[in-house]
């Protein structure tokens, strides 16, 4: 993700950072210029995939561009440059990975048994080994953490925000998203899954 210098020649009607770079806050009547939304997908549309698939979010591709499309009629209202957009862009994404799970827990997605992926077996080591190192390996591991700290390390490691702006999306202040990670890094740091992969 490419951050672009501020443009100081926009004035303070503009946006003057990122792919927005001197569009009026409110051109067209509310109306964005497609290039500019376009930069502003092709910018952080991976980030935001991998922050939803880290959710276990089935259709992550589809939530994704949800929250794109929730995007778009906000932008012109939007303020803070690109610390603001990103804030924007993972509240709403936040957002609709909780909607996801809310959904999930009224309504559990019916399943047709098919006895090859049933994984009921008590895994060997080895095996144990191999799967702290797959992504459902990754995300067994971050199931042991509370989900306040689960999404604190989402956000910081996958959607590589600061602390400031992680702490805004989740409405809670620095110093209590600063505990929130580092206990869940001492929660990982004594898991022995943890330990084994670290060894490899």
């Amino acid at each position: 993700m490419t951050e672009l210098p501020l443009d100081r020649s926009a004035g303070p009607d503009f946006i003057g950072r990122g792919p927005l770079i001197g569009l009026p806050r409110a051109a067209n009547a509310g109306q964005i210029e497609a290039s500019a939304f376009t930069g502003i997908y092709q910018d952080y549309s991976p980030v935001v995939l991998g922050y939803v698939g880290a959710h276990g979010v089935e259709d992550a591709e589809a939530v994704t561009q949800d929250v794109f499309l929730a995007l778009l009629p906000q932008l012109p209202k939007l303020r803070g440059g690109a610390a603001g957009l990103r804030t924007l862009i993972f509240s709403i994404a936040h957002a609709r990975c909780v909607d996801h799970h809310r959904r999930r827990q009224r309504q559990p997605d019916p399943v047709e048994y098919e006895a090859d992926a049933d994984l009921r077996h008590t895994a060997s080591a080895e095996e144990a080994v191999l799967a702290s190192h797959s992504h459902n390996g990754a995300l067994t591991i971050l199931g042991l953490l509370g989900e306040d700290q689960r999404e604190v390390l989402f956000l910081r490691i996958i959607a590589d925000l600061p602390l400031d702006e992680v702490a805004a999306i989740m409405q809670k202040s620095v110093g209590a998203v600063k505990q929130l990670q580092r206990r869940a890094l001492l929660t990982l740091k004594e898991h022995p899954a943890v330990e084994v992969w670290k060894t490899q």
